[in-house]
């Protein structure tokens, strides 16, 4: 049954798009290289340099029952995949904007 709408034909250079995929992978790998080169535990110095804070404000986040730290090690650490989560559950455009998505993933700190 004929819709009369002309049949596309497209054709694919397979090696061009596997070139175009993997610059893409570089360049996304390269926008995230800051979180490959951070360490898995954070100290309260290097979250402070991370965001860019003061000591008090270190100091409060680390206080914080929602905070992911652990004490376990005699001074405060941070898992830095946590602080990542933390930093996404607790930004405004996310909690604004994207409810029905994070309904399922509170408590992972």
């Amino acid at each position: 049954m004929s819709t009369g709408v002309p049949m596309m034909t497209v054709q694919m250079d397979f090696l061009k798009l596997q070139e175009a995929i993997n610059a893409a992978v570089d360049q996304a790998l390269e926008r995230h290289s800051v979180k490959s080169n951070l360490p898995p535990l954070l100290t309260k110095t290097q979250l402070q340099d991370l965001l860019g804070i003061k000591a008090t404000k270190a100091a409060e986040l680390l206080s914080r029952e929602d905070f992911p730290v652990t004490r376990e090690f005699g001074h405060p650490r941070v898992p830095t995949h946590l602080l990542m989560i933390w930093i996404d559950e607790h930004t405004d455009w996310v909690r604004e904007n994207a409810k029905d998505l994070l309904k399922g993933k509170r408590g992972v700190a």
